[in-house]
């Protein structure tokens, strides 16, 4: 972790979290992919590859109730810009309310607009893109076009950080990027698929 990396309190209620968390899963469960949020040991897998020296700019697809947003806000430069994009209204409320940093940009739209939501709050392009939307519950054009608009909004040398439960989103990840590194963390519950996407495998 950078030495410029800032220190956040730990996150507040965590029964409150996670009831929000699983009502929105009973009540949308095509846009969640799990009714409980994200294990500590699925967090510390998807972030190992960061360059956290390096990552000025990065965004995050489907923050919940901010399990990866608040250990991302604690790890990344304190110069750095974090994007969080998210459909749900009641998480977007939750996550502006509960994690005031002002490196966090927290928007309420869809994943396909990384690029506008980017122009618009005039930031350049991101060196990782982390993502635990169920891209395996969309329809493959939606998932095909997110994979794309991905890798186009990336900086050179960027990487795509995905999470999932099941490996119906790996055909389109490896017909979009050079290379996918595939892993797995069985520790977490579900157990879940980790993609590391890249334009040349770096």
């Amino acid at each position: 972790m950078p030495e410029n990396a800032r220190s956040l309190p730990p996150p507040l209620k965590p029964l409150g979290e996670a009831l929000l968390f699983a009502g929105n899963f009973l009540l949308h469960p095509n846009m969640l992919g799990s009714i409980i949020p994200s294990s500590r040991f699925l967090v510390d897998q998807v972030l190992e590859p960061v360059d956290w020296a390096r990552a000025r700019v990065l965004v995050e697809y489907g923050p919940g109730v901010g399990t990866f947003t608040g250990e991302i806000l604690r790890r990344m430069r304190s110069d750095a810009h974090l994007v969080a994009i998210e459909t749900n209204r009641d998480f977007v409320r939750f996550l502006r309310k509960s994690l005031p940093d002002p490196r966090l940009h927290v928007v309420h739209d869809s994943a396909a607009e990384v690029q506008r939501v980017l122009s618009q709050l005039a930031l350049p392009a991101p060196r990782y893109i982390i993502s635990g939307i169920p891209l395996g519950s969309m329809p493959e054009a939606v998932r095909t076009d997110i994979a794309a608009k991905t890798r186009a909004a990336l900086e050179p040398g960027g990487a795509f950080l995905v999470y999932q439960f099941t490996a119906r989103a790996l055909p389109a990840l490896q017909r979009t990027f050079g290379a996918v590194r595939r892993g797995f963390e069985i520790r977490n519950f579900p157990p879940a698929q980790l993609f590391l996407c890249t334009e040349l495998g770096e």
